[in-house]
């Protein structure tokens, strides 16, 4: 079986390619033809980490981090950030396989920082415009929820005015 965290087999119709899987006794979903189940996309399994770096000795000032239950989402965001820095010289990721949620981020720096430390500040940095963007969303919303609502009252005292 391809997924870690499942522990066995329940149910397998032969009329379909559909199979049960159980987790600590809990039935968590089906695979079909050996695609993973959703929660595995996200869920870690037991010993498995988030994020786990190999040091490059083909290039100095290199290291590979490998993002374990993430997607292209996480990979273009910290490449594109990672870009923006002068002492990165380079950044890109690769998805090994798309049925796998994960993916590879190769870092090469100047020497004046480390890979690892600019990885975490990209991180920091779009941690930062997030909550920004958060804010600017709550803000704008507000908005529209107050001109709507200062709209309604006017259809009604306008229709009532009528009546």
């Amino acid at each position: 079986m391809p997924g870690k965290a499942v522990d066995q087999v329940v149910g397998d119709d032969p009329n379909t390619s559909y199979k049960l899987y159980l987790k600590s006794n809990k039935k968590v979903g089906h695979r079909v033809n050996g695609v993973p189940s959703r929660f595995e996309l996200f869920l870690l399994g037991d010993g498995e980490k988030k994020v786990e770096t190999r040091e490059e000795t083909s290039a100095p000032n290199t290291t590979l981090f490998t993002f374990n239950k993430e997607d292209h989402t996480l990979g273009n965001l910290l490449t594109q950030r990672l870009h923006k820095y002068p002492h990165v010289t380079f950044s890109a990721y690769k998805v090994p396989h798309p049925l796998f949620a994960t993916f590879e981020l190769r870092v090469s720096t100047d020497g004046s920082v480390t890979p690892k430390e600019a990885v975490i500040t990209a991180c920091k940095d779009i941690v930062n415009e997030l909550e920004v963007l958060n804010r600017s969303f709550a803000t704008e919303w507000l908005g529209k929820r107050i001109v709507s609502e200062g709209e309604q009252e006017r259809m009604a005292r306008e229709r009532d005015n009528y009546q």
